[in-house]
């Protein structure tokens, strides 16, 4: 807990970016296993100015995603680039026809 000069108290405010043995932490995932999937470029990460690596939280979702494809495809880690670059081009595009759609249904009311 933070303590206010009010004596208000607060908790701590969540990190905007993970370590990465705080991401290995969270996700269970070996961190050898992480640094060869970012190696990959199959996470996004940031360095500092000593070459650590930094996670952000949006990214433990994504490694859920990585963990089911492999699992559930039988997939290779480095395959898992493309079919997640597919998968993220199928999104866009239903993204994008939703859009249209809404676009039409304005129009004719």
């Amino acid at each position: 807990m933070i303590e206010t000069t009010t004596g208000t108290r607060w908790p701590p405010a969540r990190p905007y970016r993970l370590s990465l043995d705080t991401y290995a932490r969270i996700t269970g995932v070996h961190p050898e296993l992480i640094r060869r999937l970012v190696t990959l470029g199959l996470l996004d990460i940031t360095r500092d100015a000593e070459g650590r690596l930094w996670f952000d939280p949006s990214q433990v979702r994504e490694m859920a995603t990585i963990q089911r494809l492999h699992l559930r495809l039988n997939l290779t880690y480095s395959s898992l680039g493309l079919v997640m670059d597919l998968l993220d081009r199928i999104s866009e595009l239903e993204r994008t026809q939703q859009r249209s759609r809404s676009d039409r249904e304005l129009r004719w009311t």
